[in-house]
C-alpha cells in the first residue's frame, strides 16, 4: 500500500526526472543550433588591388594616426580581454574584425591566418579577432582548428561601434539570411541583427593605428602576403 506521502514523493521524482529530461533536451537543442559552414574554395576570395589595399569604404574605420579605443571583451574561453592588457605585451595588434562563424569566407580567412601566425609572431605582431558572436559561438569557431591568438566576442558591439566598423541588415536581408539557414541572432544572442563589415586595423604598442582597411564587399580581404608586406613596409 502506498501512502500519500510516498505517492507525493514519487510524483515530485517523476516531475523532477522529466523536467531534467526537457533541459537537457533544450541543451543539445542549443548545442545544435549552430553549425560551422564548409570553407568556399580559397580562390573565391579575392584579395584586394594595390590601390584598394589599406582604404576605407566610406564613413567606416579608424583612420591611420587615431588612437584605439580602449575596450573590454570576452576570450572565446569566458576570460575577460582588456585593449591596455593586450597592447602591455609590447607588440603590434593586428585587430581582425569578421562577420561572424557563420560566415564561411571568415572562416577562410582565419585559417589563413592561422596557419601564417608563426610568420606575424616573427614579426611581433599580435593577430586579434573580433566579432559580434557570443561566447558560445566563438568558442565553435576556435574549435574548428586551434587558433593560436586571441578570439574575442562583441555582442553588444561596443568595440565595433568604438572602431566604426558597423554592418545593418535590413529586415529583408535578415530574412534572406535566415532563408539561407544563418540567423544571427542565434549567433549574437541579440536582436540588433548588426555585425562588422570586413575590416583590419595594425595599431602600434602605443596604440595608435598605423594602417587601416574596411571593404564592403565580404569576399574580398587581404591576403596574407598583403598583411605582411604591409607589416613589413612600417619598419
Amino acid at each position: 500500500m502506498i501512502t500519500l506521502g510516498l505517492k507525493n514523493m514519487l510524483y515530485r521524482g517523476i516531475c523532477l526526472t522529466f523536467g531534467m529530461a526537457m533541459f537537457a533536451g533544450v541543451a543539445v537543442a542549443a548545442e545544435t543550433q549552430l553549425t560551422l559552414p564548409n570553407l568556399p574554395d580559397a580562390s573565391k576570395m579575392t584579395a584586394p588591388t594595390q590601390d584598394q589595399l589599406g582604404t576605407l569604404a566610406e564613413g567606416y574605420g579608424l583612420r591611420v594616426g587615431e588612437a584605439m579605443p580602449s575596450f573590454v571583451l570576452q576570450r572565446h574561453t569566458g576570460e575577460p580581454a582588456k585593449s591596455s592588457e593586450l597592447l602591455a605585451g609590447g607588440e603590434t595588434l593586428l585587430i581582425i574584425f569578421y562577420r561572424g562563424g557563420w560566415c564561411p569566407y571568415c572562416n577562410l580567412q582565419i585559417r589563413q591566418l592561422t596557419e601564417s601566425y608563426s610568420q606575424f609572431k616573427q614579426r611581433k605582431v599580435l593577430p586579434v579577432l573580433i566579432s559580434a558572436d557570443e561566447v558560445d559561438a566563438a568558442a565553435l569557431a576556435q574549435s574548428r582548428y586551434e587558433i593560436p591568438f586571441p578570439v574575442l566576442s562583441d555582442p553588444d558591439l561596443s568595440a565595433h561601434k568604438a572602431f566604426r566598423v558597423v554592418m545593418s541588415l535590413t529586415p529583408e536581408l535578415y530574412e534572406t539570411y535566415k532563408g539561407y539557414g544563418i540567423d544571427v541572432e542565434q549567433w549574437s544572442g541579440r536582436v540588433h541583427h548588426q555585425f562588422a563589415v570586413a575590416s583590419a586595423f595594425l595599431v602600434d604598442p602605443k596604440g595608435k593605428v598605423k594602417w587601416a582597411h574596411a571593404s564592403l564587399d565580404y569576399k574580398q580581404r587581404p591576403s596574407v602576403a598583403q598583411l605582411l608586406g604591409v607589416i613589413d613596409a612600417q619598419k
